[in-house]
């Protein structure tokens, strides 16, 4: 006979059996049955997690981290290659010096941008900042971190961009002040992979 079938015949056929034993035996039942599924999800999630770890000190073991760890290390702080540009000329020329720059994927650069002109200009490579992954840029006592697509350097400025490309391919670069771009401030950035 089912156990709970003999209890509840029991129960009819013995009043005095309806004790808190049979409560506490159902409730003890029902706390094993409940922490069943509790104690499955727990050693789930244990195992999960070691797998994930082992899975992620493997990699790292192997030799893949990720291009931002590699960079940042202390170790190659110094390996760094240092390109200049100057945005405009000090006689107004609506230029850049030199207005073709090339880099290499994986390679860890520091772009010092200039302006010699008398008037403000814009370093506006959209693309080109999509597929490079930025360090930091500095100007003056600020240091901006992450994403950056465009910057303004005002008469006499100068900013240093460190970044790493990520993905080859060849870029427009341009000021976008208005009749600027017109004029022939425009340029190409290329990334060799």
């Amino acid at each position: 006979m089912h156990p709970g079938i003999w209890r509840s015949q029991k129960r009819a056929t013995r009043p005095e059996h309806r004790t808190t034993v049979d409560a506490t035996d159902d409730a003890t039942e029902r706390d094993r049955i409940d922490r069943r599924p509790m104690m499955e999800n727990i050693a789930r999630r244990f195992v999960t997690t070691l797998a994930i770890g082992v899975g992620m000190g493997l990699w790292l073991w192997l030799g893949f981290p990720s291009v931002a760890a590699a960079i940042a290390s202390p170790a190659n702080q110094g390996m760094v290659t240092e390109v200049s540009v100057h945005l405009g000329t000090p006689a107004g020329e609506l230029t850049f010096v030199p207005d073709h720059l090339q880099f290499e994927a994986g390679k860890r650069y520091k772009l010092i941008l200039d302006n010699p002109s008398p008037e403000k200009h814009y370093f506006t490579a959209k693309d080109f900042a999509d597929g490079i992954w930025t360090q930091k840029v500095e100007a003056g006592k600020v240091e901006v971190k992450g994403a950056i697509h465009e910057l303004e350097l005002k008469p006499g400025a100068l900013a240093e961009w460190v970044f790493v490309p990520e993905r080859s391919g060849t870029y427009p670069l341009r000021c976008t002040i208005a009749g600027h771009t017109e004029a022939g401030m425009v340029g190409e950035i290329a990334i060799a992979p």
